[in-house]
């Protein structure tokens, strides 16, 4: 997301909002220590918005990394090679996921060669259960909620610092920039009062 906030340009053909402009110095190799992409990442997902960035090697280096990004469910653009696309990101990845085969096959030779000897392996308490599996799957849900509701605390403090200090108001500030609840819909007072709970 590159440009001034609110501006609509015309972009490979078609008409985008720019939401915010975000420059960072660190290096792409580093996915650990990225607090501007981490801030465009949350922009992203604040507005569902596309991330717009000028190299492939400024967003990183890891063709891992870069498919997870997408199976996170962010897009993105690189302004430099608009011809990149999920396929060329996939090619990209190749070696990558080989060398995760290569560890999986190293890791199940080195297992049977523990068993073998006669070492006991597994934990029967981590075996899968129907109430485990739902209780992981509604900690999931919850962990989302949480990142979701941090994510747009800042949002909903800059509101407040417009003096939109109600519930009413914070939802229509919220709707007015185009944030949608999770589920797709304008905000309500009630949706804004179970955010910040939760936050």
């Amino acid at each position: 997301m590159i440009g001034t906030p609110g501006v609509t340009v015309d972009l490979n053909g078609g008409k985008w909002t720019l939401v915010a402009d975000f420059t960072e110095i660190e290096s792409g190799k580093d996915d650990t220590n990225r607090p501007q992409l981490e801030k465009a990442l949350r922009m992203c997902r604040v507005h569902r918005a596309t991330l717009v960035i000028s190299k492939l090697d400024r967003l990183s280096r890891d063709a891992a990394w870069l498919l997870g990004l997408e199976k996170q469910g962010y897009d993105f653009v690189i302004a430099s090679a608009p011809n990149v696309n999920r396929l060329t990101i996939g090619v990209l990845a190749l070696v990558a996921e080989q060398e995760r085969r290569d560890i999986s096959i190293r890791t199940k030779a080195a297992l049977a060669m523990a068993k073998a000897r006669g070492v006991k392996l597994g934990r029967p308490e981590n075996l899968s259960r129907r109430d485990v599996g739902s209780v992981r799957g509604n900690e999931a849900k919850a962990r989302k909620a949480d990142a979701r509701a941090a994510d747009l605390l800042p949002v909903i403090e800059d509101i407040r610092a417009e003096g939109r200090t109600s519930l009413r108001q914070i939802a229509l500030g919220l709707t007015e920039r185009g944030i949608r609840t999770a589920w797709g819909c304008d905000w309500t007072a009630t949706a804004v009062k179970n955010l910040v709970a939760r936050a």
